[in-house]
């Protein structure tokens, strides 16, 4: 089951290497509810710990989570496992291009300055 819920980034936790295979890392988002704000804290896993990096304390992001729960010695554990964070607004995540200076939509040069096409650029198909 899919949830959704915005607010601002309030805390920013380091990665844990839990075990040689798995990782975590937290973070806190502060919701206005209410007279109170909620601060509501969501767990990043594996491959995901790295979401987190383009934003900073601060910014307004909407965050999907599920619920996870289970049971170990009759006591119960709630967790909010984050899997995508979007900015709403004022937050930088811009990414660093990894290949600036490679056009990968562009027919190839050819040595006297032509353009060599080849039968895929004529394609219609959309994929």
């Amino acid at each position: 089951m899919s949830f959704e819920v915005e607010g601002k980034l309030h805390k920013v936790y380091e990665t844990e290497q839990k075990t040689d295979s798995f990782k975590a890392r937290e973070f806190v988002l502060q919701i206005e509810q209410g007279n109170y704000p909620q601060f509501i804290k969501f767990q990043l896993v594996q491959d995901r710990c790295d979401l987190i990096d383009h934003y900073k304390e601060g910014d307004q992001v909407k965050v999907y989570f599920d619920l996870r729960g289970r049971e170990w010695n009759e006591k119960y554990f709630t967790n909010l496992s984050a899997w995508r964070i979007e900015a709403l607004s004022g937050a930088d995540t811009s990414v660093p291009d990894p290949f600036p200076n490679e056009d990968f939509g562009a027919p190839a040069q050819t040595a006297d300055g032509g353009t060599e096409h080849k039968a895929e650029d004529f394609d219609d198909l959309p994929f």
